[in-house]
């Protein structure tokens, strides 16, 4: 069976989503790349809060997301502050302001309309692109920016959640962002009371 058809529905799709993401950023002041920037910070965790993550996320250059993240400062969108335990990295945080922002630009109006009517149907889809994105990402060698709780470090314990990877606590709202060390697999139930981070994940280390 020929793809080309599924590459022919995509990039229509993506098209649709790129003109409405367009319209609504330029009513702000905002050009598409500051209103993805926009959307990664307001869903990334903590370990993903850094310039170079938002680069990677976006697969921009140092340079663009640098401009872009100081545009985005400057409308008083976000803040940028030192890691508290390593001076050297920055850390971003949307303000109140861009988080009300992001939370209107989120979701387009005319595919939240084509998807109201079927709440089984999307959640098929939901599963069936996230399955595709992970196999392109796969294929292509990218990090996977997947959400914390589908991730292979991901530990349920007794007590609540926590990551493997670096063995800190994690709440039920961190569970739903996404990560730069997300990777793909099913996670783990840690025995009652184990609180210690999975061996490969004491072998390996976050990038700065």
């Amino acid at each position: 069976m020929s793809i080309a058809p599924v590459v022919d529905t995509l990039e229509r799709l993506c098209t649709l989503l790129r003109t409405e993401v367009r319209q609504r950023g330029l009513r702000h002041g905002l050009r598409p790349v500051q209103v993805e920037a926009l959307l990664y910070l307001a869903r990334c965790n903590r370990y993903s809060d850094t310039p170079i993550a938002v680069a990677e996320f976006l697969g921009s250059t140092k340079g663009t997301v640098s401009q872009t993240l100081k545009i985005l400062e400057r409308e008083g969108l976000l803040t940028k502050g030192p890691d508290p335990d390593d001076g050297r990295v920055v850390r971003l945080e949307l303000t109140p302001v861009g988080r009300a922002l992001s939370a209107e630009l989120a979701l387009p109006p005319a595919l939240e309309e084509a998807l109201a009517d079927d709440r089984e149907w999307t959640e098929r889809l939901s599963v069936d692109l996230r399955r595709l994105l992970g196999g392109m990402q796969r294929a292509a060698g990218h990090k996977t920016f997947g959400t914390c709780h589908t991730c292979r470090f991901f530990r349920r314990e007794s007590s609540g959640f926590r990551c493997g990877l670096t063995g800190e606590a994690l709440s039920e709202s961190d569970s739903e962002l996404i990560c730069r060390e997300h990777k793909l697999g099913a996670a783990a139930e840690a025995p009652s009371g184990d609180s210690r981070p999975a061996e490969e994940g004491r072998l390996g280390s976050l990038d700065p």
